[in-house]
């Protein structure tokens, strides 16, 4: 057996808190400085804006490392990482994951199992999620497709009142799909 080797791999941090470099961990000769306000004070010696910076009682960050001279602000660095958490936090409530559940039946599905995958789509729709019902058909069953879209409108029916259809049934190859998202 080969002997397991570790993978040299780039440590990255996930916080995006820690991209930005602060006084004396800026690498630039010469920076544009912005100022607490937002004024900007121009092109400055890295030198002279930390010094700017410390008779303000501040930091100096570097915002924008990439640009030519780099861009520093003269900021309270412990409020600006807080405010940056404070974002990320909001745009993860914001976020919204749409995700489409899928209930297979078949025509032929007896009132106990549909009963059962009925309380399965509920459940979804009222937790926000779409609901893709798939009916599919082999060999002969392809003669009940009537049978199957009426049961499928019977469910659809029967799960009006916590979704609605996102369009009309489909016919794709041998299977009848139709999706339900959440009122």
């Amino acid at each position: 057996m080969g002997r397991l080797r570790k993978r040299n791999r780039p440590v990255t941090s996930s916080n995006k808190s820690d991209q930005y470099r602060v006084n004396n961990r800026i690498r630039a000769k010469e920076v544009r400085v912005v100022n607490d306000e937002g004024d900007q004070l121009g092109i400055q010696p890295l030198q002279e804006a930390i010094d700017l910076a410390q008779q303000a009682e501040l930091d100096l960050v570097e915002v924008a490392p990439k640009a030519s001279p780099p861009v520093c602000k003269i900021i309270d660095y412990g409020k600006f990482k807080y405010q940056l958490q404070k974002k990320e936090a909001q745009a993860k409530r914001n976020r919204t994951e749409n995700s489409v559940k899928e209930l297979k039946l078949r025509y032929c599905t007896d009132v106990g199992d549909l009963n059962t995958k009925l309380r399965q789509a509920r459940k979804f729709l009222n937790d926000g999620c779409k609901v893709k019902l798939s009916m599919r058909f082999r060999g002969r069953e392809r003669a009940f497709m009537k049978q199957g879209r009426e049961k499928l409108d019977n469910i659809v029916e029967r799960l009006s009142d916590v979704g609605g259809k996102e369009g009309s049934s489909n016919y794709n190859g041998n299977q009848l799909s139709i999706v339900l998202e959440p009122s």
